[in-house]
């Protein structure tokens, strides 16, 4: 009886191993990006992934020429001064708070930046997604 016990939880052990394997995120790089631009920039989002954890993010916006957001210094004086905030100011509190929490499900809206925190959450899940799958291709988020 012993025996039987035995090997059933020995069996049990490796299936239920074998299930929590699947949810872990795969070494390396992954991006996603909007699908379309919103007031003439589309935000991405790009991790790294090391030991099944977000050890690096950027989050950031680009134009159709490729020029970054958060480099744009007229932008950011015109947005500080109507929302109280800046892309430079919110991307790196997005990213902090993914890399402490390793999901996007407990991450506030930075006021002024409601927008972006929305694509943030989505841009998390898909790039989580697609860490999960190994997959290193940009994916494309609605």
């Amino acid at each position: 009886m012993k025996k039987y016990l035995c090997l059933t939880l020995f069996f049990l052990t490796l299936i239920l191993g074998g299930c929590g394997s699947a949810d872990k995120m795969k070494d390396g790089f992954y991006t996603a990006e909007m699908s379309d631009f919103s007031h003439g920039w589309k935000e991405y989002l790009c991790i790294m992934v090391k030991d099944d954890t977000i050890v690096y993010a950027e989050f950031n916006a680009k134009n159709a020429s490729g020029y970054i957001k958060a480099w744009d210094n007229a932008y950011m004086e015109n947005m500080n001064a109507s929302q109280g905030t800046y892309p430079n100011e919110y991307t790196r509190s997005y990213v902090s708070k993914l890399i402490e929490a390793q999901t996007s499900g407990t991450i506030d809206t930075v006021t002024g930046a409601s927008s972006s925190g929305t694509n943030f959450r989505k841009l998390t899940e898909a790039v989580i997604s697609q860490a999960r799958k190994g997959e290193p291709n940009t994916i494309i988020v609605e």
